[in-house]
């Protein structure tokens, strides 16, 4: 998606410096908490804790950073105990107008173990898929609107 009145950078940073009221503010109601709960120099490995709504869903967890190009691409794996195969990924492109948002989430396990692939689709269903695209087109214009301030 496209958003107006924003860059990349802008973005990138709220993410990796964001506390729960920001979040709340982005989004007050479906954006719970949002923090770090460790924090390293550079940000890779930094330990951060999710929880909001997406469609009728209610998703908390943590994730460790495992990328970061500045101002371009942020990647958070999962944990729930244990690192699990799945990767939250936001990258940004400036553009003329703002930037544009590629917000995706890829999962699966590689090797033998993508005989467990079935059990994350049950939480990861076309559905949430709908849910999921919908609350970012809706919550990155937020961002821009909350970063202009």
């Amino acid at each position: 998606m496209e958003v107006q009145g924003v860059t990349g950078k802008e973005i990138l940073e709220f993410m990796l410096t964001c506390i729960d009221e920001d979040y709340q503010r982005w989004w007050s109601g479906e954006h719970l908490a949002f923090h770090t709960l460790k924090r390293y120099p550079g940000d890779i490995g930094n330990l951060v804790y999710f929880d909001e709504y997406v469609g009728k869903r209610r998703i908390k967890f943590r994730g460790i950073v495992t990328e970061v190009v500045p101002g371009a691409r942020v990647v958070w794996q999962m944990k729930i105990g244990v690192k699990v195969p799945v990767w939250l990924i936001l990258e940004c492109v400036d553009i003329l107008e703002g930037v544009r948002v590629i917000h995706s989430l890829n999962a699966g396990f590689s090797g033998v173990g993508k005989v467990l692939d079935p059990f994350l689709r049950i939480h990861l269903s076309r559905n949430f898929e709908k849910d999921l695209e919908l609350h970012a087109k809706t919550e990155f214009p937020k961002l821009a609107a909350l970063l202009a301030h």
